[in-house]
């Protein structure tokens, strides 16, 4: 379990987050809180191979292929498929794992741990943010869409 001391360190001390499974979808969870992120002055690295640009930043298929330094590698994926990504982090010299609501794996998190990397599971990463650095801007979803309808 993550403190509040070392959420905020993890937070403070991160420029460069790639986010696995990023969506280019508005309405989904990960791009949402990729951009708010973004709007807060992180560098948002999206990862999927399904695009080549999200919220305006070169996509790519895996964290290997990035060319840059990565500070955190945050997990919009299943708790199943974050073994790999783990191992990805720690050969990209990840600083932090950061698994987002829902997704826990203690295998994950040894492996990242026993690595050096900070290690969150099941915390979302605007959340924390918005809680720990608050009147920093919205703290709700905010698409500036108004609408009823469900998205097609």
């Amino acid at each position: 379990m993550s403190t509040i001391a070392q959420l905020r360190s993890i937070l403070k001390n991160t420029r460069t987050i790639a986010v696995v499974g990023l969506s280019a979808d508005w309405y989904r969870p990960s791009y949402f809180a990729a951009k708010y992120m973004q709007e807060h002055g992180y560098k948002v690295i999206p990862v999927n191979p399904k695009y080549t640009e999200i919220l305006g930043e070169c996509c790519y298929p895996d964290l290997r292929s990035i060319p840059e330094k990565v500070d955190m590698v945050n997990v919009f994926r299943r708790s199943d498929d974050c073994v790999p990504i783990a191992e990805d982090a720690v050969s990209i010299g990840a600083k932090s794992l950061w698994l987002q609501l829902g997704v826990i794996n203690t295998d994950a998190a040894r492996i990242a741990g026993a690595a050096g990397l900070n290690v969150v599971m099941d915390r979302c990463v605007k959340i924390e943010y918005a809680r720990l650095f608050g009147g920093l801007g919205w703290f709700g979803v905010n698409t500036r869409i108004i609408s009823a309808r469900r998205p097609v």
